[in-house]
């Protein structure tokens, strides 16, 4: 599956060659918000028509839309780690989610080169 993303919501697609067609759904939401196109421009324009019409609706019904990331999660991590993990970020004065937060933001930058 390949992604692309329009206003922070990350859609995941496939291609259809039976169809000749892209068709793709966005990713985390409990509403379904799904676009297609023939030609990769086609769908990315079909994601933004389709997100920004997810929007329009939500506005007209009083409803805020869902975001795809709240900036939250949980990790589950073995109490040893753990441990390591608070005393390394102690030890250069942060708080465990700032050098947790800082530790993920340096492999994905790290990822993208």
């Amino acid at each position: 599956m390949s992604m692309i993303t329009y206003k922070g919501y990350c859609g995941v697609f496939d291609y259809d060659a039976e169809a000749d067609i892209f068709h793709g759904e966005v990713m985390h939401l409990s509403d379904v918000i799904t676009f297609q196109g023939r030609s990769i421009d086609e769908l990315k324009e079909a994601l933004k028509d389709s997100v920004e019409d997810y929007l329009e609706f939500c506005a007209q019904k009083g409803k805020t839309p869902q975001k795809p990331y709240s900036g939250r999660f949980n990790i589950r991590l073995d109490p040893e780690l753990h441990q390591r993990i608070a005393l390394e970020a102690a030890s250069s004065g942060k708080s465990l989610n700032g050098w947790v937060a800082d530790a993920l933001k340096t492999v994905v930058q790290h990822q993208q080169r």
